[in-house]
C-alpha cells in the first residue's frame, strides 16, 4: 500500500514538473557582435507578439541583421538614454522584407521599463512586424493609456542576462546614413537569435 502511495506521489510530481515546463516562458539568446543578450519572452502576456517573434527566430530571419537605430545619452542630442532597435535591416541599411503586421498588444499590463523588449511599429498601432527594441531606460511614455487614447508599444519580454552588452551597444557612436538617423558608425550585427536550450 505504501509503495502504491509513494508511486502516486512520484507520478504527480513528474506531472507537475512537465506542466511547469510547458507553461514556462520561452527564452532566446540574441548573439551580437558585441556579446550575447538572453531574453525571457512573456507568452502569457503577449501571445500574438511572442508567436510572431519566435516565427522570425525559427526562420532565422534575424541572422546577420543590425541594431540599426541606437539612442543613448552618449550619442543623442538631448543626452538621454532611450533604446536600441533592430530586426529589420541588413548591412548597408538594406531593409528586409517582413511578414504581415500583427495586432498591437501594448495594453497587456507590461511597462516599457529598462531592460524590456518591445515591438517597433509605425504610426498605426497594428503595424509591428519584425523590428523590436530594448529599452535602455524606463520609457513609460511608450506605454498604452488606460483610456485607450495612447496605443502604446507592446512589451513582450525582458533581458535576463546581458544588460552590460545592451549598455555597450547603446554607447556606440552614431550618425545619419541616407534617410536614417542614429545609425551606428560601425555595424552592430545581430549574428543570430535562437531559442535557449
Amino acid at each position: 500500500m505504501k509503495r502504491i502511495a509513494l508511486l502516486a506521489v512520484v507520478v504527480a510530481a513528474v506531472g507537475l514538473s512537465s506542466d511547469a515546463q510547458e507553461n514556462k516562458n520561452p527564452v532566446v539568446v540574441i548573439d551580437t557582435s558585441l556579446g550575447a543578450i538572453k531574453v525571457e519572452l512573456y507568452s502569457d502576456k503577449a501571445p500574438i507578439t511572442v508567436k510572431n517573434f519566435l516565427g522570425y527566430v525559427d526562420d532565422k530571419f534575424y541572422d546577420d541583421t543590425l541594431f540599426h537605430r541606437v539612442i543613448g545619452k552618449e550619442n543623442s542630442d538631448d543626452k538621454k538614454d532611450f533604446m536600441i532597435q533592430g530586426g529589420g535591416f541588413e548591412k548597408g541599411m538594406k531593409e528586409k522584407k517582413a511578414k504581415a503586421p500583427i495586432k498591437n498588444e501594448a495594453a497587456n499590463g507590461l511597462s516599457n521599463l529598462r531592460g524590456t523588449l518591445a515591438m517597433a511599429r509605425e504610426k498605426d498601432p497594428d503595424t509591428a512586424a519584425s523590428e523590436f527594441f530594448i529599452n535602455v531606460d524606463s520609457n513609460k511614455f511608450l506605454d498604452a493609456d488606460k483610456d485607450k487614447k495612447v496605443a502604446g508599444y507592446a512589451v513582450f519580454g525582458k533581458v535576463i542576462d546581458g544588460m552590460a552588452v545592451v549598455d555597450k551597444i547603446k554607447a556606440v557612436k552614431t550618425h545619419s546614413k541616407g534617410d536614417y538617423d542614429n545609425v551606428p558608425v560601425e555595424d552592430v550585427v545581430i549574428k543570430s537569435v535562437r531559442r535557449a536550450k
